[in-house]
């Protein structure tokens, strides 16, 4: 079976997808394409996931990915890496052929570059606290020194949590508008002492800020969607023990 995925327009021409929950064989509130290492899901039904996922857009090709903690940290994979090692990071970099670098996300904001001139590609994953701490300048950075060019880099925003869904208290917002005042312009009114962030257009404009040109968001809403996505707010809301985890994959051929 092969496992449905969408792509970007900004990154035509390069292997990539953006994965949901549908077709892989978990089953119960993980079902069924979990990808989380750490959902306590059963390792085996995982690892046949994580290859269908590799499968379906690279075939044959070996997946990287990371430990996710948040952060900005950005690790260049290449023939030399221990693909296993799931380094502490939050975005990789290559531009060695065969190696899938994958994102986990499950309402964080998955982004994935591209440079096809200089076959150099990236991904990142952007929770909020990474995403302000600069987690995708940190993957432009490393794609640089790979020896892309900002200017021909696309960028590519999957699915995450929309604003309509993604509701934070005055100190969240307190923490963007310290780093920038501009970034009110992120923020909707909520209900009293609240507002609704928008972090898929934060994230946009980080990278248009940084020099990318090209810039794909999906629009796809991992909570209000429990039928194609997980979403760890979904889960904590209504009372589930774990939740799953989506992969966003990119490569080069």
């Amino acid at each position: 079976m092969t496992a449905p995925f969408v792509t970007a327009p900004a990154l035509d021409g390069v292997a990539h997808g953006f994965f949901g929950r549908s077709g892989g064989v978990s089953a119960g509130d993980l079902a069924s394409l979990n990808c989380g290492l750490g959902s306590g899901d059963d390792p085996a039904l995982i690892a046949e996931n994580r290859r269908r996922v590799a499968e379906a857009v690279l075939p044959g090709a070996a997946l990287a990915g990371l430990y996710q903690v948040h952060g900005n940290r950005c690790v260049i994979v290449d023939e030399t890496s221990d693909l296993a090692a799931r380094p502490e990071a939050d975005a990789l970099a290559t531009r060695t052929p065969g190696i899938l670098l994958g994102i986990l996300t499950a309402d964080c904001v998955p982004v994935l570059f591209a440079d096809r001139e200089a076959g150099v590609v990236g991904a990142a994953h952007a929770g909020w606290k990474g995403a302000l701490a600069g987690v995708t300048d940190r993957a432009l950075d490393t794609m640089e020194s790979l020896g892309a060019s900002r200017a021909h880099i696309g960028a590519a925003i999957g699915p995450c949590i929309a604003r309509a869904s993604y509701e934070v208290d005055d100190g969240f917002v307190q923490h963007f508008l310290a780093d920038d005042p501009a970034n009110e312009r992120f923020f909707a009114a909520g209900k009293p002492g609240h507002a609704m962030f928008d972090i898929a257009a934060y994230v946009a404009a980080r990278l248009a800020a940084a020099g990318v040109m090209r810039i794909a968001i999906g629009g796809q809403d991992t909570y209000a969607l429990p039928q194609d996505y997980f979403s760890y707010r979904r889960a904590c809301h209504k009372g589930e023990d774990t939740y799953g985890r989506q992969l966003s994959v990119i490569g080069l051929r």
